[in-house]
């Protein structure tokens, strides 16, 4: 029988690949670096192919092992599925769980969650990831996050979703805008505005375009904010309009600033929230249980009648309350 490559010698293979770097790689897998270059050179020697180019500048993979590092990541992946599935089999809601959440849910949703949590499921240890979806997703697929929370729709090929509800779409303005005096606006009152939004990389941005039928609305290119907190800020300043999500309201991303919020026309548009989750992981049980815990809390947020926005709400405040609920 052939003698194989340990799981250690491949993970230090696709930190190097990843890394470039020796000093660097070695720090990622907790070892020194003597360790992890003693490693590389018995993996090299066990397969008998050279894995780097070494200069004293760079390391860069060769052909063959760029390749060996990407089926050594399915190794891994699936070696940390088997300890996941024996885990879960002992107690799904126990150990740590590593979640990733977008920038526009994690800062209004969590602070609200985390204490209910970590009531229902006090062996379940969260570490939380704030990044945009994209690199959210990435981090998912290679194994370093085990779910995310995410605004969707968003191509997520080999990931299964769990829906958590809907967050609605709302209009804030400044006090005297012409919008202010409308009970609702509509699509063609938005198109004529300067329409602030976050900028290119935060799925929000064009959630909201598409939901509420403005992809060809009037932007004002020369503000893009990185924050929905900058975005309120600028309308606050009198730079143009924005949408914001219904959750942002909720969590008081208005208090202290002079703003007017009006809902859009018609049914209202909104963003799916959804858990998602790699399709072989083997803790779909443990997803399960904390997707049916988040849209509890949520449906608890939420009262029994939502209330209209207010016709002159008082610098941020309105009447209205949560918005992320479940489609009738």
């Amino acid at each position: 029988m052939a003698v194989l490559p340990t799981l250690r010698q491949l993970r230090f293979l696709v930190a190097v690949v990843d890394e470039r770097h020796f000093g660097r790689a070695a720090e990622v897998c907790l070892v020194g670096q003597s360790t992890l270059s003693a490693g590389i050179l018995e993996l090299e020697q066990l397969l008998g192919v050279r894995l780097f180019e070494r200069t004293k500048r760079k390391v860069a993979p060769t052909p063959v092992g760029r390749e060996l590092a990407e089926r050594a990541r399915t190794l891994l992946r699936e070696a940390q599925d088997i300890v996941e599935l024996a885990r879960a089999a002992q107690a799904p809601m126990s150990g740590p769980l590593r979640l990733g959440v977008i920038p526009t849910i994690g800062p209004f949703l969590f602070p609200r969650v985390l204490p209910r949590l970590r009531s229902a499921f006090p062996e379940l240890k969260l570490y939380l990831r704030e990044e945009q979806t994209e690199p959210l997703l990435a981090r998912l697929d290679a194994g370093e996050l085990d779910a995310a929370v995410l605004a969707l729709p968003y191509p997520s090929r080999g990931m299964e979703t769990i829906d958590l509800g809907e967050d609605a779409f709302v209009v804030v303005c400044p006090p005297g805008h012409r919008l202010s005096r409308l009970a609702s606006v509509g699509h063609d009152d938005m198109a004529a505005e300067d329409l602030l939004l976050l900028e290119e990389g935060h799925c929000l941005r064009d959630h909201a375009l598409a939901a509420c039928a403005l992809e060809g609305a009037r932007r004002n290119v020369a503000f893009q904010g990185t924050s929905l907190h900058t975005l309120a800020q600028m309308v606050a300043n009198g730079l143009g309009v924005t949408l914001l999500p219904q959750m942002a309201l909720d969590a008081g991303i208005l208090r202290g600033l002079d703003l007017v919020v009006r809902p859009l026309s018609g049914e209202a548009p909104f963003r799916r929230i959804g858990l998602v989750f790699r399709a072989s992981s083997a803790r779909k049980e443990t997803f399960r249980r904390l997707a049916r815990a988040l849209e509890g809390f949520l449906a608890e947020a939420a009262p029994a009648e939502k209330a209209k926005v207010s016709a002159t709400p008082a610098r941020g405040e309105r009447k209205s309350a949560a918005g992320l609920r479940r489609r009738k």
